[in-house]
């Protein structure tokens, strides 16, 4: 379904200062249309995901179909970007994502945020806005979406061993079925998250928002995905569930759906 034959080559860039700097890989589409409204697609991957992956890549080729620009990246500590993983907090990537969404980004754009990209998604709008920015996002299509994951979905699940784990080595790890690696949760992530955390009142963002969730989703259940909603009933919000979806909606048909959701939120 995705061709990706023009391919975007990486590019770096160093965000922080000396022993917080990290090199940070970024694709960058450049548009060629005049068009009114959005004027590209900005991806946010998940925790431990990269901007290689299907969904990702099918955006980008969307972008170019359309003429639109498309710009994606990986966090510290992920795919192509230099820093350590564990030294990763909400903060770190949410720096990280607003200095390439200045450096990269022209005009209105679209944030495609992917599980805990739509926590950074949300987070991003929120800086823009203090900064006098907030008509940079045109609207923000959130996939999976999990704000606020650290206290909401894993905080009250934590076992004695995990808390125990978090204050004698400042980590615990669990398997995934994503990969052959377990994935790392630091106690820096978790402090770190409670001081970002949206779902605390009316998010009054003043942007079109789109929520696509799977109910079949074992790692972020559709009911968090309502939840949220709630929280945005103050925009104009709509949300799709899709039945058999799970986390990654990677399928052909999930896919297919994202883009049409990105062609209505362009309209």
């Amino acid at each position: 379904m995705t061709d990706n034959n023009d391919k975007v080559p990486s590019e770096y860039i160093c965000v922080g200062e000396g022993s917080h700097a990290r090199q940070i890989a970024v694709c960058h589409r450049g548009g060629n249309t005049s068009r009114q409204g959005a004027q590209g697609f900005v991806w946010l991957g998940g925790y431990r995901s990269d901007m290689e992956g299907s969904k990702a890549i099918a955006i980008d080729d969307h972008a170019a179909k359309l003429g639109l620009a498309c710009t994606r990246y990986d966090y510290s500590g992920h795919g192509q970007s230099g820093g350590e993983f564990v030294d990763g907090t909400i903060s770190r990537w949410l720096e990280e994502s607003l200095e390439v969404f200045q450096k990269f980004t022209e005009g209105p754009q679209i944030l495609v945020g992917s599980s805990m990209g739509g926590w950074i998604a949300l987070r991003m709008v929120q800086e823009l806005q203090k900064l006098g920015e907030a008509d940079r996002v045109h609207g923000l299509l959130l996939l999976a979406p999990a704000p606020d994951f650290t206290k909401e979905l894993y905080e009250p699940k934590l076992t004695d061993d995990e808390k125990a784990a978090l204050e004698s080595q400042g980590y615990f790890e669990v398997p995934t079925p994503y990969g052959p690696d377990p994935n790392i949760f630091t106690k820096k992530l978790f402090d770190d998250g409670a001081q970002n955390l949206v779902m605390k009142g009316i998010l009054q963002l003043g942007v079109q928002v789109h929520i696509i969730q799977g109910m079949e989703d074992p790692d972020v259940p559709w009911q968090h995905a309502m939840c949220l909603m709630e929280h945005l009933s103050a925009d104009d919000v709509t949300i799709t569930l899709i039945r058999d979806g799970d986390h990654r909606l990677s399928r052909e048909k999930d896919i297919v759906k994202i883009l049409q959701s990105l062609d209505g939120m362009l309209e």
